[in-house]
């Protein structure tokens, strides 16, 4: 790449306009995005989990991801990978499995701190898992996540604010809000904390001018294009059967049903 990965995946959020990461669930779409002209890649852990049958945000999928991450770093850009929770509740253990990812040369990783019962890991935890990281793997893009809007959390932008400031002075070199939309909300996002503000990509709801306005640095695609993928395969099955019509994007609880998940 000419330079250290986690220099230009870093740098990549520091442009005129924010990086719109979108994310792949195997090799050959990974590949496909950076032929398409895409600086960097990132991962779905809903389209890596349905790929093998299994439910997302369960921490089930730890040789999925790793086999994927190993893959995907052999590409000519700058890798991220969604790991969940971290695929284990010791943070030392978790900042070992990221200091194993760097060795393979992915430039970041986003950790999450929603859990699938529906429940926000204490702040407390992240912290010690977001410096168990930095320690481990100081030279990998932490992208720490909150779903307390994604979980609709009773008070969504305080709480937001509570654990994207503790992440952020854990070392956090990003974080990420996913389902965070409002102008008065993300604006509140970017001035409370020092580092880049990542959002969902919303159809419908979320504005690339928008957003570069209000000093969002980068937009992810999330499990969009896996959804929009599995569209596309029913959609054309129906038209070679003979039978067009009107093929719905699955949202993410339809993907979810059909592998059995919540």
């Amino acid at each position: 790449m000419g330079t250290d990965r986690y220099d230009a995946f870093r740098d990549l959020h520091h442009r005129d306009r924010p990086l719109l990461l979108p994310n792949a669930w195997d090799h050959a779409v990974g590949a496909a995005l950076v032929d398409a002209g895409f600086p960097a890649v990132g991962t779905t852990s809903l389209g890596v989990a349905a790929a093998a049958g299994k439910s997302d945000a369960t921490g089930g999928t730890l040789e999925e991801t790793m086999t994927l991450a190993w893959n995907l770093a052999r590409l000519p850009v700058p890798v991220t990978v969604d790991i969940e929770g971290g695929f284990s509740d010791r943070p030392a253990e978790v900042g070992r499995l990221v200091a194993e990812l760097a060795s393979y040369g992915v430039a970041g990783v986003n950790i999450e701190d929603g859990r699938a019962d529906g429940t926000l890991a204490p702040v407390e935890h992240q912290v010690a898992v977001i410096e168990a990281v930095k320690a481990a793997a100081p030279r990998v893009f932490l992208n720490a996540r909150t779903d307390t809007f994604w979980l609709a959390h009773p008070s969504d932008l305080a709480e937001t604010l509570r654990r994207v400031s503790a992440y952020a002075a854990a070392g956090a070199d990003g974080v990420f809000v996913p389902g965070i939309a409002g102008d008065a909300d993300i604006r509140a996002v970017v001035e409370e904390v020092p580092v880049p503000l990542n959002v969902l990509h919303l159809p419908g709801r979320t504005d690339t001018a928008r957003l570069t306005d209000l000093g969002v640095r980068r937009i992810s695609c999330g499990s969009l294009l896996y959804r929009a993928a599995l569209r596309a395969a029913v959609a054309t099955a129906l038209e070679v059967a003979g039978h067009p019509g009107d093929v719905p994007v699955p949202a993410y609880g339809d993907v979810q049903r059909l592998v059995g998940g919540r």
